[in-house]
């Protein structure tokens, strides 16, 4: 009988509009799990992390453009091999981070990078300022791409980085996945000069 009018004093507590106490306990852990989010999106570091990854969100779609024109430009097969792998893995990239920015709950937006409009416009300096067919614009491509590959290794081991402090772990997953393939990159860009590429160079008149 006790049973019974424990849960009927249950029962009518639902039914008279009084939440059960569980149902309470739960509506509080989700509002105190919203001002946390708040309070954590108007942190400065927040902040940061977030147009740092704008930033880099904007440099990722503008290489896969300077990575067409290197391509085309290159003298060896082997460096426009290269440079095409590295086009479709950085589109890989630009999805990657889109991934990122929905964990975090943020909108995937662009924000001007001086620093790699900067870094792609050397690049097609160098075009303009070596010989096509030549060793040495191989030589030079190479110097080039490895200078984007150091700002993103710079940017992304950064980025890992922020989000394993703040928590959001399974962002710092996906940007330490895309540090590793960079730095395999810019590894890769340097076995490509060293093995042949610079020493042709070097007989070039």
């Amino acid at each position: 009988m006790a049973t019974k009018t424990s849960e009927n004093k249950n029962n009518a507590g639902t039914e008279n509009g009084t939440a059960p106490t569980s149902a309470v306990k739960n509506t509080t852990a989700v509002d105190n799990a919203k001002v946390d989010g708040n309070e954590m999106k108007s942190a400065p570091l927040y902040k940061f992390f977030v147009s740092a990854l704008k930033d880099i969100y904007f440099a990722e779609n503008a290489i896969i453009d300077a990575l067409e024109k290197m391509q085309e430009a290159a003298t060896t097969e082997e460096l426009k091999e290269a440079f095409e792998d590295h086009q479709l893995q950085t589109k890989k990239h630009v999805s990657r981070l889109e991934k990122v920015f929905r964990l975090i709950d943020e909108t995937p937006e662009q924000k001007e990078c001086k620093a790699i409009k900067g870094i792609i416009e050397e690049g097609e300096e160098i075009i303009k300022s070596t010989e096509e067919g030549s060793m040495t614009r191989d030589a030079a491509l190479i110097i080039a791409a490895q200078k984007v590959e150091h700002y993103e290794i710079a940017t992304y081991g950064g980025l890992a980085q922020l989000a394993i402090t703040m928590g959001h772990d399974k962002a710092a997953d996906l940007l330490e996945k895309t540090l590793q393939e960079e730095e395999d990159t810019d590894y890769n860009l340097t076995e490509i000069a060293e093995t042949y590429i610079n020493f042709d160079a070097e007989q070039e008149d």
